[in-house]
């Protein structure tokens, strides 16, 4: 159904390439969010010219608009987008806990943020709402505890999730889907390793740490990370939820991490921000108002070889979409090739180098204001 295989490793990090019903990705990867079936302002050949393999979708948002059914009809949400590459859905339970819902050992209830409407989720329709959308791999539904926590909150977080995992295990789904576990514990040591232990009990296809880059120290969530990733199997796919700014991507694969997703690239676009090896530029400031450079001189992406800063300033001020849209495609590939030098670094046992070159370039980077 789903493995990974690791071609190269330097420390706790892996280089691989994990093999689906539908192909193969390289890893360690970068996965875009394409919340309502859409990476926003991005076309599904896009992503294909960016490299993308995998992407991201939302189940909860598609559960409510326009509904899996829906999309089961249309063949599924690769046909429904237009998009031959992998997609992975999470669960939907993030979302549904930031709505505060009625949660009880069942399941949880909550109302919908486009009409107001009760709806009802439960590990098992989590699964079945899941495998209606088409995904290549599912996610089980878990309790995400906010940070900070009182130990028994995260005692709850992690028997719940352990309990709706058991059940996520032994629903109906179609065979040729995968179906990961998540990892709970806030930053507490002992319950986020039981948590993994029992997780990994259950043998799902892979894993992912979950609960986690929700506000708690930057430092502490690094540990979390590595003392999850160092009981999760090798030779399964580990994703870290929830990740996209450049020091954190190289911080979680450095401590093992196969996957991670976020929002950020496509999000800071539309703030009229550009990621770069010169840190974070705020395009909407007068400094850019003359300046002919492109974003970045080595980058391939449509922004950066035909377009100056200048240019892409005058385009967000003038909230043009075409500047939003050259910026998403500019913020995506920017952290792609930061991912597939980290990739190349662990293959050549330089992963430490890399990661200290490439914080030392962010580092030294000038100011974004």
């Amino acid at each position: 159904m789903i493995e990974i295989e690791i071609h190269a490793t330097d420390g706790a990090a892996r280089a691989g390439v994990v093999r689906t019903h539908r192909g193969t990705f390289e890893t360690p990867v970068f996965m875009p969010v394409g919340t309502r079936g859409a990476v926003k302002h991005l076309t599904s050949r896009d992503l294909d010219e960016l490299g993308i393999e995998i992407q991201l979708a939302n189940t909860y948002h598609l559960m409510l608009r326009p509904g899996a059914d829906v999309i089961a009809a249309l063949g599924g949400i690769h046909r429904f987008e237009g998009w031959d590459g992998h997609v992975l859905t999470d669960s939907g339970g993030f979302q549904v806990f930031s709505l505060s819902p009625k949660v009880d050992d069942d399941g949880v209830t909550f109302k919908s943020t486009y009409d107001g409407s009760s709806h009802r989720l439960t590990p098992e329709r989590a699964v079945e709402v899941q495998g209606l959308i088409g995904a290549d791999i599912q996610m089980v539904i878990d309790v995400c505890a906010p940070l900070p926590s009182s130990s028994r909150e995260l005692r709850v977080a992690v028997d719940r999730t352990a309990a709706w995992a058991a059940r996520a295990k032994h629903a109906p789904k179609p065979e040729h889907q995968a179906l990961f576990g998540i990892v709970q514990g806030g930053t507490d040591v002992e319950l986020r390793r039981e948590s993994a232990a029992r997780t990994v009990e259950l043998d799902f296809d892979g894993n992912a740490i979950g609960g986690l880059a929700i506000g708690e120290d930057r430092e502490a969530m690094f540990e979390t990370t590595a003392w999850a990733a160092d009981v999760l199997p090798r030779e399964k796919p580990r994703y870290f939820m929830g990740i996209g700014d450049p020091e954190g991507i190289l911080e979680v694969i450095e401590r093992g991490v196969d996957m991670f997703d976020c929002v950020l690239p496509t999000r800071v676009a539309r703030t009229g921000s550009a990621l770069t090896w010169e840190g974070r530029l705020n395009l909407r400031n007068a400094r850019f108002a003359r300046d002919a450079r492109p974003l970045d001189e080595a980058c391939g992406c449509p922004a950066c070889t035909r377009f100056s800063r200048a240019y892409l300033r005058h385009l967000v001020n003038q909230q043009e979409i075409l500047g939003l849209r050259l910026l998403s495609l500019h913020n995506l590939r920017f952290l792609i090739d930061l991912t597939a030098g980290a990739r190349a670094a662990i293959e050549r046992g330089e992963l430490a180098g890399y990661k200290s070159a490439a914080l030392a370039r962010l580092g030294a980077a000038a100011p974004t204001a």
